[in-house]
Order: structure tokens, then C-alpha cells, then sequence
């Protein structure tokens, strides 16, 4: 990773728009620029375009659009959704960026749907967990992967170049910090360059990087990574290289419930519904719901860290219906079952008195004659019934939320606010609106910023002067 200074440099290709990341931020902001009718490049390293996106599920949280109409949700808005940011960083987001997302992240899954042709359901399912209303927009398969698939044909359909295996290994600059282009490596060790007039940095974050983990999110360098590999922080290091200014470097999306050893996401439906976490003492640890992101942390201080999803036949299927990730747990063998409450704690090897004491606690609960300690809320929640099951898990780092200091054009920004020369950055590759620490993540809101600020970029971009 560097960035190579030189006072001119003749370059043997030339695009106006050069993007590197072919992520969702990178693919939208291809969208935006070539609609702007910018001839646009996208630089992706991998052999097709999936990265961060790919392994999510796929959701984008965005208010006021036409899938929540469509849904019956008529009541959301960009103040509502502001608010609801604020509230969940302890107003310790960039209000700036946090105002951008709530009033351009509607239109910009609107525009998806109604001139790309990229279709969402609004996931009704997912309720509360700092959302006030219905928010998470999923793509019609239901999954990252899908979404990923209707993201790359929309921008070849766009007339966007992408070229796969091209992996950006530094950037030209001169004494301003203006890129002029770019090198990039080929799988045989080969090199090309690329001058450019704009460029817009889609390259994720850096959960792969364990030196900048280590460094900025210390808690977590020991901890599973359930990301893309590929983000290693690049984009990042050159706009530090080039004099831009980083914010929340310490923020990060984490994961309480990875099936463990499987290493697939099981869905926080279960929760929602009713379930509850158990330590390998057969002991609730902590509120299940109060916040999705931060779970991580409670989950990797028990013994072993590990911990218990306990749930029922009844849940499964109604979180089955619309879950990929549980398909996945099903058909991977991570989905204990049994008869009875004393035939599943011997399959999980878990006290049997310890956990049957633990769920009629619940159920005391659910009944309003018990408050729990933890301060869930579990009145009118049906209790757990035969047949149980459980998924065996632990937590995890899945996306970094820091990076380049932006503003509300996408631009890449120095230290004393002003922007610089020609550079733009969204997605994992810019700072976002979760705050400076893990439980000030949103679901969704991992792809809201890559959305909302894929399409800024690539407009501004395409408009900027060279």
C-alpha cells in the first residue's frame, strides 16, 4: 500500500471516473456516475465482485420509501431516523454524515428499485434493536450474494466498465495530493496504469488487516473475523497517506451469534421471537435484544466464549420462512434438536437443572410475575415449548465502521476540514454514523452509508472538475 509521488505522469489509458471496490458502494457509485454520463472505470481485485457485501445479509436500512408504503408504513421519516441514529451512538455520530443518511437513504433504495430495476421487500420480521420503525430493505433473493448479482449487471447494463482481478496496489499524486491515476497488479505479477480525473475509494474496510485491528479495535485482535479478507484497510492508508483526516477508527459491527464451528450467521430473529442466550453453565448473561452489534462482547467474556441460541420448533419456522443464514445452519448440522429440555442439554452437554431453572425463570417472566435482571421485556412472549433446539455459537468482528473523514458530497476531507483535490470515499472506506464504539451500530447500517454514499460519490465525481 503506498502512494507514489511524482509531479506529472502520462498515462496510457485515461477515464474521468475512476473507481476502486466493485462493493456495493463501488457498483452504485458506477450507477451514479455513468448517470451523470461520466465515462467510469471499476477496479475490482477479486475474480468477481461479492466482498463485504456478499456475506451480509443484504439488507439496507433506509425510511420514507415506497417498500415501507408498500408494507403499510407511512409513519417514518427522515427526522424519525435521524433521531433513531443519535439515540443509538449516545449522539456521538457525525450529524452531518448522520443527516445525509436519513434523508438520502430512502431516495437512494427508491432509485435502485425504480430506474435499476433492483427490487426490495421491507423484512418485517426485524423489529426494535434502536429501530423505531420497519426499516431493513432486502433485495428479492433475500441475501447479499443476490443483491451483489443485480448490482453488477445494473452497472454493465449502465454501461460501466469492471475490470475483475485488478488489484490497486498504489496511487500516483502530485505535490497537491491530486491523484493522477493509478497501478494496478494482474494475478501474473503484471502491471498497468490508469490516469484518472476523479476517483472514488469503495475499497471496504479493515477487518482483514490484523496489524489495524490490533491497533484501533485492540479488544477484538484476538477474536474470529467474519468478513471479507479483502479489507485490509487500503483505501484507508492512502487517504492517510495523502493528508485526510479519519474519524471513529475504534467503531466496528460484531457479531454475538456465529455458529460455532460452522461460521454461519444465525439470524437475531430467533431472539426476537422469544429465544434466549445460555453461557456452558446454562446461565442467561445479558438482555438478548439490547443491542444486536454489541452482543459480541458479552458472548466472548463467558467460559470458553461461547454461547447457547435456545429456541423451539415453533421459532424455527417462523424464522426458517424468511432466513437463508438458518437454511444454512440446518443443512450444515449446526441445529440441535430434541424432545425434551433433559434430551437436549445431554446433546449440547449442558447442565440439565441449571438450564431448566434458567427457562422457567423465563417463563416467569413472560407470565409478568418476574422482572428480568438483565432488563428485557419478555411480557406476553410465549415461553419456549417442545421440541427445543439450540445453535452453539460465538462472537465475532465482522465490519470495521471508521475511516475517511467525508462530508456531505463524499468528498475526502483534511484534518481542518477542507477537502481534497479529487478524492471521494463511501461505503467501509469512510467514516460512518455508528458512533466511536461497537454498540452504536444499527442493523443495516452497514449498507445504508455504502448505498447512500456510493451514489454521492459517484455523482460528484462524475461533476467535480478535474
Amino acid at each position: 500500500m503506498s502512494v507514489i509521488r511524482v509531479e506529472s505522469r502520462t498515462f496510457e489509458y485515461h477515464v474521468p471516473v475512476l473507481i476502486i471496490g466493485a462493493g456495493a458502494t463501488g457498483l452504485i457509485a458506477a450507477l451514479a456516475a455513468r448517470e451523470a454520463g461520466a465515462e467510469t472505470l471499476v477496479l475490482e481485485r477479486d475474480a468477481r465482485p461479492f466482498g463485504s457485501t456478499g456475506m451480509s445479509l443484504g439488507a439496507i436500512c433506509a425510511c420514507a420509501t415506497a417498500a415501507q408504503r408498500r408494507a403499510g408504513i407511512t409513519d417514518d421519516s427522515p427526522e424519525r431516523l435521524y433521531q433513531d441514529i443519535m439515540a443509538q451512538t449516545l449522539n456521538r455520530a457525525d450529524p452531518v454524515l448522520a443527516r445525509v443518511i436519513a434523508n438520502e437513504s430512502g431516495p437512494t433504495v427508491d432509485w435502485l428499485e425504480e430506474r435499476h430495476g433492483i427490487g426490495f421487500d421491507l423484512d418485517l420480521a426485524w423489529r426494535g434493536l434502536g429501530h423505531s420503525r420497519p426499516r431493513l430493505h432486502l433485495p428479492k433473493g433475500r441475501s447479499g450474494e443476490d443483491l451483489m448479482t443485480r448490482l453488477y449487471e445494473a452497472a454493465l447494463r449502465a454501461g460501466a466498465d469492471v475490470m475483475t482481478q485488478a488489484h490497486v496496489d498504489a496511487l500516483y499524486a502530485d505535490a497537491t495530493d491530486r491523484v493522477l491515476g493509478v497501478r494496478i497488479e494482474r494475478p501474473d505479477g503484471s502491471h498497468e496504469e490508469v490516469g484518472c480525473d476523479n476517483v472514488v475509494l469503495a475499497t471496504c474496510g479493515f477487518g482483514g488487516n490484523h496489524e489495524m485491528v490490533a491497533h484501533f479495535i485492540p479488544e477484538m485482535a484476538r477474536a474470529k473475523y467474519f468478513g471479507h479478507e479483502g479489507n485490509r484497510g487500503e483505501g484507508i492508508a492512502w487517504g492517510m497517506e495523502l493528508g485526510a483526516a479519519v474519524g471513529d477508527m475504534t467503531a466496528y459491527q460484531g457479531l454475538g451469534t456465529l455458529a460455532e464451528p460452522h461460521a454461519i450467521v444465525v439470524p437475531h430473529t430467533l431472539l426476537i421471537d422469544g429465544g434466549v442466550l445460555l453461557n456452558i453453565h446454562g446461565r442467561r448473561f445479558v438482555n438478548e435484544l439490547e443491542n444486536i452489534s454489541g452482543m459480541c462482547v458479552p458472548v466472548l467474556a463467558q467460559p470458553e466464549g461461547i454461547a447457547w441460541v435456545f429456541f423451539d420448533e415453533h421459532r424455527f419456522k417462523l424464522s426458517l420462512a424468511h432466513s437463508l443464514e438458518l437454511r444454512q445452519c440446518q443443512e450444515a448440522g449446526a441445529v440441535r434438536t430434541a424432545p425434551t429440555l433433559e434430551a437436549l442439554c445431554e446433546l449440547c452437554h449442558l447442565p440439565f437443572e441449571a438450564v431448566r431453572e434458567t427457562l422457567e425463570a423465563v417463563r416467569g417472566m413472560s407470565s409478568g410475575k418476574v422482572t428480568d435482571p438483565f432488563g428485557r421485556d419478555f411480557t406476553g412472549v410465549a415461553p419456549l415449548e417442545p421440541p427445543f433446539m439450540a445453535i452453539r455459537v460465538t462472537g465475532a468482528l465482522f465490519h470495521t465502521q471508521g475511516g475517511l473523514q467525508i462530508d456531505e458530497y463524499a468528498r475526502v476531507l483534511r484534518p481542518n476540514g477542507e477537502p481534497l483535490p479529487n478524492l471521494h470515499a463511501g461505503g467501509g472506506a469512510a467514516r460512518s454514523v455508528s458512533g466511536p464504539e461497537v454498540t452504536g451500530y444499527l442493523p443495516a447500517m452497514g449498507l445504508a452509508p455504502a448505498a447512500t454514499f456510493g451514489r454521492i460519490a459517484g455523482r460528484t465525481a462524475a461533476t467535480r472538475p478535474a
